[in-house]
């Protein structure tokens, strides 16, 4: 874990500060005992509202960064598609009336059934992530008599490059290599149309100056793919892995220079169209997690808190050893020192991290972590040791809205 998160600068935008003073006066009593999400709904809107004010990339957001009903909404209200990758982020992103026609499918575990019943639903755009995934788009686009857009996903090495969560430089099963994908033609295909690369192997990237530079090399080894196989290359997919700055260090991504960026590699690559799956990068900074401090104690002669709830309504610090910021809800003139914050699960994993918090945080006291507003709820371990599952609010003109309550473990045991 890192030793020290400095979190004031986390909540003091206006948009933290309104959702703050909201909270001190609105806190649902039915969520305080057990912890809970809330999402500034308004601030999304201006945020998304930024990102699509450029014509260089089409923007998809990965549904895995936060399913909500009330986020999907709001993303298909400022022009987001949607990048799903299971059955029930699919059901999910149609009941929000999204057309099928916004939405690609990625996903290295695509089966023929999948591929058969996306197809049925509507969808027509694919990843294909495997010599055996690509023979079964062809396949059920015989059957179903369609022709869907189908990208290859690539994956590349590197002799030298960070490990992160989503792989970086080392092995995973996200798509082939192009020595593997040199085996096919086009036109052994001929039911689909094969038009794009996907390419992503890096998350939470925080540096413009290593982000381009990893979107530039890319661009050869891909071109080169294309002609190999006789694709004309139309689409080129990024990904996404734009970052976070959780540890609160000051170093940022400039959206700006993305575009700028990015504008170059689509006139390097020749492409028509230039994608991006945006996740944590659109959601992540309007949501928090609030959860009470159960107890304070002294270990050791370090100051721990132990709250409500930890790894299994936010499971993220375990394992990427990136904790949320946080900060206490309540106004506080006493010094800051530092915490080590923990859940309440029989398991020395459950750790939020070493902060600074000021030195009157005592037990009752609510705490607010910061960037929640992706691989929150559903990226944590909500079942173990049987706890009560955390509500999600939205917060909209001023109003705290509960989507789901907080439910007890009798909700879900049989």
């Amino acid at each position: 874990m890192a030793e020290l998160v400095n979190s004031a600068h986390c909540f003091d935008s206006p948009a933290a500060i309104e959702l703050i003073a909201a909270l001190k006066e609105q806190q649902p009593e039915s969520a305080k005992q057990a912890g809970y999400f809330v999402y500034h709904l308004d601030a999304l809107k201006a945020h998304l509202a930024e990102l699509q004010r450029q014509d260089v990339i089409k923007l998809w957001f990965a549904v895995k960064a936060n399913p909500l009903s009330t986020i999907i909404q709001t993303l298909e209200g400022a022009g987001f598609n949607f990048d799903v990758a299971s059955t029930g982020e699919l059901s999910q992103v149609l009941k929000q009336g999204v057309a099928p026609e916004r939405i690609l499918n990625t996903g290295p575990a695509k089966s023929k059934a999948q591929i058969t019943s996306f197809i049925d639903q509507g969808v027509n755009v694919f990843v294909a992530e495997s010599l055996n995934q690509l023979i079964w788009l062809n396949e059920a686009a015989i059957e179903s008599k369609v022709k869907p857009q189908v990208l290859l996903r690539v994956q590349l090495q590197w002799p030298e490059g960070d490990k992160n969560p989503l792989g970086g430089n080392s092995l995973t099963p996200f798509g082939l290599s192009v020595a593997q994908w040199q085996s096919i033609r086009v036109t052994d295909f001929p039911d689909i149309e094969i038009c794009g690369l996907h390419i992503f192997q890096w998350g939470n990237m925080l540096s413009n100056e290593k982000m381009f530079s990893l979107w530039s090399q890319m661009v050869p080894p891909l071109k080169q793919l294309a002609e190999d196989i006789g694709m004309a290359l139309k689409i080129l997919d990024l990904g996404g892995g734009l970052g976070i700055d959780y540890l609160q260090q000051g170093a940022t991504l400039s959206w700006p220079q993305i575009l700028i960026d990015l504008a170059i590699i689509k006139q390097q690559a020749a492409v028509e169209e230039l994608w991006l799956e945006l996740g944590r990068f659109a959601v992540a900074e309007c949501g928090y997690y609030i959860a009470p401090v159960v107890d304070r104690k002294v270990n050791y002669g370090q100051e721990q808190l132990v709250l409500a709830a930890g790894i299994n309504h936010l499971l993220r610090p375990a394992i990427t050893e990136q904790p949320f910021p946080v900060d206490l809800l309540r106004t506080s003139s006493h010094e800051k020192q530092l915490f080590d914050i923990h859940g309440p699960l029989c398991t020395s994993m459950d750790k939020l991290g070493k902060h600074a918090l000021p030195a009157d945080v005592s037990v009752h006291d609510p705490l607010i972590f910061g960037y929640c507003g992706a691989y929150g709820f559903t990226e944590s371990m909500p079942f173990f040791l049987c706890h009560h599952i955390a509500a999600e609010y939205v917060f909209s003109q001023g109003k705290l809205i509960e989507v789901r309550a907080s439910q007890p473990a009798d909700w879900y045991l049989r």
